[in-house]
């Protein structure tokens, strides 16, 4: 077996295609665009270049067919809670069922990341935010992946864990239908703020996007911002992928909460676009792009799925979030637009994201894992803290 490094255009095709390949006899596979991979590791498209760097391989066995893939980054910005020494990562691993060839793809990224001055390495991951191929799915298998989650055949989690990955931490998605009935909580607290003067919730409006954005800002750098992890966004990064998302944007799925004008929570929904790119064989062009405003006309997607969720700290602790999830639900339930809702995911060392989507009683409806490996096998290994909030 051979692993060669990814550094022409035709590697580059084979990279996206050990993907495909491992995946060909999994039927809820869903092809990602190529133009998506491909853009993560385009230093002019990705920001996080000005942070770290990145390196892909690909595997061929012994006839010199396709046998895996692998890659690892670096970045600077890459902060989790507990961790005292630099970190790398890998991700967009694919490989046959076969340890000795995992294991060769994962010695070379290891080998590069120790070049790196890393002493461990997390995957998989992303090199960029987590709402895109992040972690490797362990639970959850018989459905459809949603927009941006990693998919994988289910012999991946052995080949991590025997060659001595550990799970840093566990990442739950949970599920509900649109129709099911709110818990009494919610009707209650909606009630509570509606009655209190200056509480409002509403909707985007696509013609003031540049107003949602401020909005996004606002409440997403203070929300965040205890996580320490320097996730500041700028209303003019907001507003840019906004006008990027405008076409598939569904208005309606998009809510902020106000106090006298100002922003304190927010709940980001967007129809899954899975649905639309499953039958694109990973392509979006022209025609690609015509057929999704056909289905999107003919109301084709029929799940949406959570992208961000918010609450300013100091209005955490009051409900405020029943208060414009209610207010989203008048609108949405019993519409016939939409059948199901799946949550973004939230990690096991975050017990209050978890225990809001228990609260909506929605169901869990798969896990993945995020493993870290240390380099110093001696080192004492410890999984992600719990999140402390102030």
């Amino acid at each position: 077996m051979q692993v060669i490094e990814v550094n022409t255009p035709s590697l580059a095709k084979d990279f996206i295609q050990a993907n495909v390949l491992m995946n060909k006899n999994n039927p809820r596979y869903i092809r990602p665009l190529d133009n998506e991979v491909n853009d993560v590791f385009d230093v002019n498209k990705n920001k996080n270049y000005q942070y770290g760097e990145t390196k892909r391989w690909i595997l061929k066995d012994d006839n010199g067919a396709l046998a895996g893939r692998i890659a690892a980054f670096t970045n600077t910005k890459y902060v989790n809670h507990g961790t005292d020494f630099p970190t790398g990562g890998v991700g967009f691993f694919d490989c046959v069922n076969n340890q000795a060839a995992a294991n060769l793809l994962f010695d070379k990224a290891a080998e590069w990341l120790r070049s790196k001055g890393m002493e461990a390495m997390d995957g998989p991951i992303n090199f960029g935010d987590r709402d895109k191929w992040w972690g490797l799915m362990v639970e959850g298998f018989e459905k459809e992946p949603i927009y941006g989650m990693s998919y994988n055949p289910p012999y991946y989690e052995a080949l991590f864990e025997s060659y001595g990955f550990q799970n840093f931490y566990n990442q739950y998605y949970y599920a509900m239908n649109v129709t099911d009935t709110l818990p009494a909580r919610f009707p209650e607290r909606h009630a509570r703020f509606k009655s209190k003067a200056g509480y409002s919730a509403s909707h985007i409006n696509i013609k003031n996007l540049e107003k949602h954005a401020q909005d996004f800002a606002t409440v997403y750098n203070s929300a965040w911002a205890q996580h320490g992890e320097a996730k500041e966004i700028t209303p003019a990064q907001v507003l840019k992928l906004f006008q990027k998302m405008k076409v598939v944007m569904d208005e309606r799925l998009i809510w902020f909460a106000y106090y006298k004008e100002e922003p304190i929570a927010m709940w980001i929904n967007i129809p899954d676009l899975n649905q639309y790119f499953k039958h694109f064989n990973g392509k979006l062009g022209l025609i690609q792009k015509l057929r999704l405003l056909m289905m999107k006309r003919k109301n084709t997607c029929r799940t949406f799925t959570g992208v961000a969720f918010g609450v300013v700290p100091k209005y955490q602790a009051l409900g405020v979030d029943s208060f414009m999830i209610y207010e989203g639900a008048l609108l949405i339930q019993d519409k016939g637009w939409y059948d199901r809702y799946e949550m973004g995911w939230s990690g096991d060392w975050n017990p209050k994201m978890i225990n809001i989507y228990k609260h909506l009683s929605a169901t869990q409806s798969r896990r993945m894992v995020t493993y870290r490996f240390l380099f110093d096998r001696n080192k004492p290994f410890e999984r992600h803290p719990v999140m402390e909030y102030k």
